[in-house]
């Protein structure tokens, strides 16, 4: 079988929300929290997905789409940059 490049399959079947900001990715709100989504989890468009610390301001992120989670691309506690793909998430 052939496989397809992931890049490939990003592109056709799912929506990244990317970062807006550098800053510091947060999966939740604080560290006794559960994380706001993970895979599999159901967002709707203003569903807030994650937290990015910039100069100590905590920024909520919103999925912008209704959809599911499939795959999460940064690492709690991770330093992310200004357009990184944080989530894929396939359109409902």
């Amino acid at each position: 079988t052939a496989e397809v490049p992931a890049a490939t399959v990003e592109a056709n079947n799912y929506h990244e929300i990317k970062s807006p900001m550098v800053g510091t990715f947060y999966q939740s709100s604080s560290p006794d929290s559960a994380p706001y989504v993970q895979i599999g989890s159901v967002v709707q468009s203003e569903s807030i997905v994650c937290i990015i610390e910039a100069m100590k301001l905590f920024n909520e992120i919103e999925s912008e789409i209704d959809g599911e989670i499939v795959e999460v691309l940064a690492k709690d506690g991770q330093l992310v940059e200004y357009g990184q793909t944080l989530f894929l998430v396939k359109p409902r």
